[in-house]
């Protein structure tokens, strides 16, 4: 794979008052590659993931996007934002159809002529048939989907994804896990994926990171990290023991 670095991380650190969460010295994410972020929970991910989508600004350090310097203090020009969508682990939908709500993000940006484009991302979720269903009427699995139909719709650069199967059931898992894969593949799009699931993450993703109490402990390519993990706690994590 051709690593073109689309996101450059330097001596980033993340605090909430006195409780740093996160820090990370130096970390990069390459255009076009699934990057899956494992660890237990509390470690730093989903944080990670908001500044990311520069929701959060780092304490200190900077992250590089593409000759836009990220920092404390500084809000991402519109531009930049919309490049990067995110599917969060509890959707929030809005009281209307499905159809209404992937369209919504196309509405805020000014687009109310995509019925072509709603449709195309509803039939990759396989919701085509519940458009004008009421979103909260659906299963957890379905709303998820329609999470996801929403995002693709926009038809972002990078796609981040917080614990997106987090208690569904396999088929959705399965679909969801699907969509992603040829999402990657047929557009190119970075996905960066927090998941708990180390199946999930060995299924999916080129490049796996092991984050343990806000630090970066391993970084490297699927089949590196699953046969010959450098640090032991990597080790232990991937065998299901207690890191914690």
């Amino acid at each position: 794979m051709k690593t073109e670095t689309l996101y450059s991380i330097k001596d980033l650190r993340k605090c909430y008052e006195e409780r740093c969460i996160l820090q990370l010295q130096h970390f990069e994410i390459f255009r076009g590659e699934i990057l899956a972020l494992v660890g237990p929970s509390g470690a730093g991910k989903s944080s990670l993931l908001r500044m990311l989508n520069f929701l959060e600004t780092p304490t200190e350090g900077t992250i590089e996007f593409e000759g836009f310097t990220y920092h404390s203090g500084l809000e991402a020009p519109l531009e930049i934002r919309r490049r990067v969508t995110t599917v969060f682990q509890r959707p929030v939908l809005l009281n209307r159809s499905v159809w209404d709500n992937v369209a919504f993000g196309l509405e805020l940006r000014g687009n109310r002529d995509a019925k072509g484009e709603i449709h195309s991302a509803l039939e990759k979720v396989g919701l085509a048939n519940l458009a004008r269903q009421r979103a909260r009427t659906l299963s957890g699995g379905e709303a998820q989907r329609v999470a996801l139909a929403r995002a693709l719709v926009l038809k972002p650069d990078i796609l981040l994804m917080d614990e997106p199967t987090a208690n569904l059931d396999p088929a959705n898992v399965t679909i969801i896990e699907q969509i992603a894969a040829d999402l990657n593949k047929s557009s190119g799009t970075t996905l960066v994926l927090v998941t708990h699931n180390i199946f999930q993450a060995k299924r999916l993703a080129h490049r796996i990171s092991f984050i343990l109490e806000g630090q970066l402990i391993e970084l490297g390519s699927n089949h590196d990290f699953f046969t010959s993990p450098k640090d032991l706690r990597t080790k232990a994590f991937i065998g299901g023991e207690m890191v914690y």
